[in-house]
């Protein structure tokens, strides 16, 4: 199932997308839920009834399928091979650590996701280096502290796309990449969330077109820490929340000019 949130003449739903992408009919839900997006469907833990309702995606304007996350994203870095050997010329250039021993996470503020499709603002007086990065990101939906490797899929809700775009510079200024990573509208995400039943994020292929041009092309293969593995470590000490967010890491910029 595809689940998108929209808004329709100022108001603010969520629904189902039809299988051929073309309408989405919306859930019997609360005006407070519609607004929550797909993380009212995944609190439930139930799906909703369908109302009659049924909109053009023409009609509307797509939103992050889930507008406000609860919580800080959990954003995996340097998690592809090749991306991994890219940054080493930059972002880690004076670091020796090996990108094979943990996963490296950082948090962008829930505040600067926005619709797949609104524009991203460039702090150009703050920031000279300014980057792409699309992203699979898993959406949990059943919650759990120190989950095994063993059982992490099962806490998978769904998978949606994520850009984690990110200013460069700053992120090297600081060393830390939190204020890099999380300016205002640095966070597109959409159009839609899949749920786990319809989409194998084990199996994902994830590329980046830019004006037209693919500038990134990676599979879920070529993960340095896969999908089960980062639940794991994100729920080590942690109890993740269902409706957490977890950006896997973006695959190698190389077809860029």
């Amino acid at each position: 199932m595809k689940i998108a949130t929209c808004i329709h003449q100022g108001k603010p739903y969520v629904g189902q997308v039809s299988e051929q992408q073309q309408t989405i009919q919306l859930f019997e839900v609360s005006e407070e839920e519609h607004q929550a997006g797909a993380l009212s469907l995944i609190l439930k833990q139930s799906q909703p009834q369908l109302s009659s309702r049924v909109l053009s995606l023409k009609e509307v304007t797509l939103t992050a399928p889930i507008p406000k996350p609860r919580r800080n994203l959990f954003c995996v870095g340097r998690n592809y091979h090749a991306h991994a050997k890219e940054l080493a010329a930059s972002v880690f250039k004076s670091s020796n650590a090996d990108p094979n021993a943990w996963p490296i996470v950082f948090t962008k503020v829930p505040e600067c996701v926005v619709g797949p499709f609104d524009p991203v603002t460039l702090p150009v007086h703050i920031s000279q280096q300014i980057d792409y990065e699309a992203e699979l990101a898993v959406v949990i939906g059943k919650g759990g502290l120190n989950i095994s490797k063993d059982e992490a899929m099962s806490h998978v809700f769904g998978y949606t796309i994520v850009n984690d775009v990110t200013a460069r510079d700053v992120q090297m200024r600081h060393q830390q990449w939190d204020l890099g990573k999380s300016f205002d509208t640095f966070c597109p995400m959409g159009p839609w969330l899949v749920t786990a039943d319809e989409f194998d994020g084990l199996t994902a292929h994830v590329r980046c077109w830019v004006n037209g041009e693919l500038r990134q092309d990676g599979h879920a293969s070529h993960m340095i820490f896969d999908i089960p593995t980062l639940i794991e470590t994100c729920s080590r000490g942690i109890t993740l929340l269902p409706g957490d967010i977890i950006a896997t890491g973006t695959p190698f910029h190389g077809h860029r000019r």
